[in-house]
C-alpha cells in the first residue's frame, strides 16, 4: 500500500511540474524515479520512451504507465497514470471554469514565453543525455546520421525511419549465428 501511495504522489508531483511533453519530462524522471527512488535505470527509462513513441497515446503518460507497471503491476500502472494526468486535467478544468479568455491575458502570455524557453532547455538537456547513451560505437552513429538525414533533409516518413532503424539495429546488434546455434543446442 505504501508503494501505491508513493507512486501516486510521485506522479502527481511530476504531472504538476512537467511542461512541454514527454521529452521535457526526462530530467524530472531521472531525479524522481531513477535517483531518488531507484525504481528504474536510465536504460530502462530510455527503453520505455522508445516503446512509448511507437504506441498510441502521450509519451509522458505511457512512460508513467510503464514505470508504475514495473513497480506494482496493473494496479501500479493505473495509479501512476492517474497520478500523472490528474494535475493537468484539474488545471485545465479550473481554467475552463474560471476564465473565459485565459490566454489573452498578458501575464499568461509572458508566463508561457518563459515556460517555452525552459522547455527548450530541458529538451536540449534530454537530447544530450540521449546522445550520450546511444552512441556506444560507430554503428549507432551511422544509424543516427542516416535517420537524421532521412528526416531533416528528405522529410522521410517517421514510421519508416523507426522501422528501418529497428531492422538495422537488429542486423547490426542482434544475435549472431553462433548465439543462435548455441541457443538451439541448449533447447535440445
Amino acid at each position: 500500500m505504501k508503494t501505491c501511495i508513493d507512486l501516486f504522489l510521485t506522479f502527481v508531483k511530476m504531472g504538476g511540474i512537467t511542461f512541454g511533453g514527454g521529452y521535457a519530462m526526462i530530467p524530472i524522471v531521472e531525479r524522481e524515479v531513477i535517483k531518488k527512488r531507484n525504481w528504474a535505470t536510465m536504460e530502462e527509462v530510455m527503453d520505455y520512451y522508445t516503446i512509448a513513441q511507437v504506441t498510441p497515446g502521450v509519451i509522458a503518460v505511457n512512460v508513467s504507465t510503464f514505470i508504475g507497471f514495473k513497480q506494482k503491476g496493473l494496479l501500479g500502472g493505473v495509479i501512476a497514470t492517474v497520478g500523472f494526468v490528474l494535475p493537468g486535467i484539474t488545471l485545465i478544468a479550473l481554467i475552463a471554469l474560471s476564465l473565459r479568455n485565459f490566454v489573452d491575458y498578458p501575464i499568461v502570455q509572458h508566463g508561457f514565453s518563459g515556460i517555452r524557453i525552459a522547455v527548450g532547455a530541458l529538451i536540449i538537456d534530454t537530447v544530450v543525455k540521449l546522445l550520450k547513451g546511444v552512441f556506444k560505437d560507430g554503428k549507432g552513429l551511422v544509424i543516427f546520421i542516416l535517420g537524421f538525414a532521412l528526416s531533416a533533409v528528405w522529410s522521410a516518413n517517421p514510421i519508416a525511419i523507426i522501422v528501418a532503424a529497428g531492422i538495422a539495429g537488429f542486423l547490426l546488434y542482434g544475435p549472431k549465428k553462433t548465439d543462435l546455434s548455441k541457443n538451439k543446442k541448449d533447447a535440445v
